[in-house]
């Protein structure tokens, strides 16, 4: 009978309790706040906005501390120990950059920059400044995400599949521009990740993308060949919804995760011989799932570690690699007003 290991994740209430920062109050930064306060002993102390009012509200909201009306008065606070970057993709490198050349340790939402470029000159300031820097891809650190990186360990990975499909109106921020909107920032990090993850950096890039009402790219099909020959096939919209299911395949094994993909929740391991095996955990999305980065990286700042072996700056740095060969090749524009950074 198939059997499926189990998840090693630590209990989060048992990290070690940090003073948190937070830098941005829209959707993100409620939902990473709220799985906090549920789940861990990790205290949001301060809060910073563009103003004061909106500092106050969150602050207000969420029980902080204290309330800035900019991000320089947040990070200078000597009584936050980790900012976390909850702002528009197009300023994560600006708010990062911020945060650690004021000594504080960043978790920087994913991704952790718009350019391999800016993600690079990231983890350069960081190591100079001895702080910890992470992405917050949240995903690697669920408990069943653990299950799985248990399962490759076994795997020779031929197949990945994944999408990633949702409907928003024509109003909401992803269709903006000047926020780096459509899908390849906010929606195409988790399959790419997730294929990156499963097959390793990939040796060839395929793209081809259509636009949205707008104008903007509203979807992306990519393909990854890995370096073993394993193939990635991945799609990401903001026009319609699709299943965002994931599959990874080896010639005697297949994977098929719930949708989402991305989130707590379920999975399928079946055999070439017709054994099966089921993993289930509750489905509770970003409310019931951010917090074991957070957690991960509380353990970690108190250990002295300056990087995470789970989501490390190299594979985040490796992503925007890849992010930047499909926006050339779909032809995407960078924002107005955002420059390539010059790697130190």
């Amino acid at each position: 009978m198939l059997q499926l290991p189990a998840a090693r994740t630590p209990d989060p209430r048992e990290a070690p309790s940090l003073r948190w920062g937070i830098l941005g109050t829209g959707w993100i930064a409620d939902k990473f706040v709220t799985a906090l306060q549920r789940n861990t002993t990790q205290q949001v102390h301060a809060v910073g906005s563009r103003s004061q009012e909106g500092a106050d509200r969150f602050a207000s909201a969420v029980g902080a501390s204290a309330a800035y009306g900019s991000y320089e008065a947040l990070v200078a606070d000597p009584d936050v120990d980790i900012i976390y970057v909850a702002t528009p993709h197009n300023h994560h490198h600006a708010n990062a950059v911020l945060a650690i050349d004021a000594g504080k340790h960043v978790l920087i939402e994913k991704p952790i920059a718009i350019s391999e470029a800016e993600a690079q000159d990231i983890a350069d300031r960081a190591a100079a400044a001895g702080v910890f820097c992470m992405e917050a891809l949240w995903t690697l650190f669920l408990p069943k995400y653990d299950v799985l990186r248990q399962l490759l360990d076994d795997m020779v990975v031929d197949t990945v599949l994944a999408d990633m499909g949702e409907y928003f109106t024509p109003d909401h921020r992803i269709f903006r521009a000047d926020l780096a909107g459509g899908p390849l920032y906010d929606m195409a990090t988790y399959p790419l990740s997730f294929a990156m993850w499963a097959l390793g950096d990939p040796e060839r890039i395929a793209a081809a993308g259509t636009p949205a009402p707008n104008g903007i790219n509203g979807q992306l099909a990519m393909q990854l060949v890995g370096a073993d020959g394993g193939v990635a096939a991945l799609h990401c919209s903001i026009i319609g919804e699709t299943p965002t299911t994931g599959v990874i395949a080896s010639a005697d094994r297949t994977i098929t995760i719930d949708g989402p993909f991305y989130q707590p929740g379920g999975f399928t391991v079946t055999t070439r011989g017709g054994e099966s095996a089921r993993y289930d955990e509750e489905p509770v999305a970003h409310e019931g799932g951010l917090h074991f980065q957070a957690a991960d990286v509380a353990r970690l700042i108190t250990a002295g570690a300056r990087e995470s072996d789970v989501r490390p700056l190299a594979h985040s740095i490796r992503l925007l690699r890849v992010m930047d060969a499909i926006r050339e090749q779909v032809g995407i524009p960078l924002p107005a007003g955002v420059r390539r950074v010059r790697c130190r």
